[in-house]
């Protein structure tokens, strides 16, 4: 890596931005401005770590100019569904506000609604005053199965709260 510094600059912003994924997915065109450089600086940086067995590129939508970087482990492959190869694999996304065609509005928006999320091992539950026993079909809202997402129980839920945006 030292004989490529602005290659080795890379690899450590993708490294630090990945968490606790093997990938991040991002534009060169974010990647060039993380780094203060040129966009060609950045596209040549990814050939000398793809060549160098750093990382695999895998390209996100029909442009090239967004794609998930991934460190570690190749990307599985699934064999075909309906004709189509896929892989599917966590990433964290990197992404800046020049990108975004709603820049302007970015400060205003009103907060999405959260999904409950669950400890291991929990069960989600109805709620409301029910129907009299013995039994009952599910109320429209409050099925047991609601979508979820798991909760880290390392995670405490200030610390949840903290990584919203706007908070």
């Amino acid at each position: 890596m030292a004989s490529h510094p602005k290659a080795a600059a890379l690899m450590h912003v993708i490294v630090g931005n990945m968490g606790n994924h093997n990938a991040l997915v991002a534009s060169q065109k974010t990647l060039a401005k993380t780094m203060g450089c040129t966009v060609r600086t950045v596209q040549r940086a990814i050939e000398v770590l793809r060549d160098g067995q750093w990382l695999e590129v895998r390209q996100v939508g029909a442009a090239g100019t967004t794609n998930a970087y991934v460190v570690n482990d190749r990307v599985a492959w699934s064999g075909p569904r309906d004709g189509i190869r896929y892989s599917l694999f966590s990433a964290s996304v990197l992404i800046t506000d020049e990108e975004q065609p709603d820049r302007a509005e970015l400060a205003d928006q009103e907060p999405l609604r959260g999904i409950p999320a669950l400890y291991p091992g929990e069960r989600q539950l109805p709620t409301g005053p029910g129907m009299p026993p013995p039994s009952q079909p599910s109320i429209d809202g409050l099925e047991p199965d609601l979508p979820v997402r798991q909760q880290d129980p390392r995670q405490s839920d200030l610390e949840d709260f903290t990584r919203r945006p706007g908070r």
